[in-house]
């Protein structure tokens, strides 16, 4: 599990340790910006799970349809890459 996990952290040490080290001043924001991201997306979710109309429905089939969607948006993230390739 270890390994799996280095293995994939490795493209964000690779971005972000460089990153870091020729900006520190910044660091302070970007943890700002993270951290309330995190808090909206998490209150959003919060929101939509709750909300009287569409609540029901994703914990109905939210089961089905994330994977759906995580799938979905690699191969518009791959179709992407490739074009960038080309």
């Amino acid at each position: 599990m270890a390994g799996v996990t280095l293995a994939n952290g490795g493209d964000n040490l690779g971005v972000y340790i460089p990153l870091f080290a020729t900006t520190p001043q910044v660091i302070v924001n970007y943890v700002l910006v993270f951290a309330v991201m995190t808090a909206v997306w998490c209150a959003l979710g919060y929101l939509a799970v709750n909300n009287p109309l569409i609540g029901s429905q994703i914990r109905r089939h939210g089961h089905v349809l994330l994977p759906v969607v995580l799938i979905a948006l690699g191969l518009y993230i791959l179709s992407g890459a490739v074009g960038l390739i080309q």
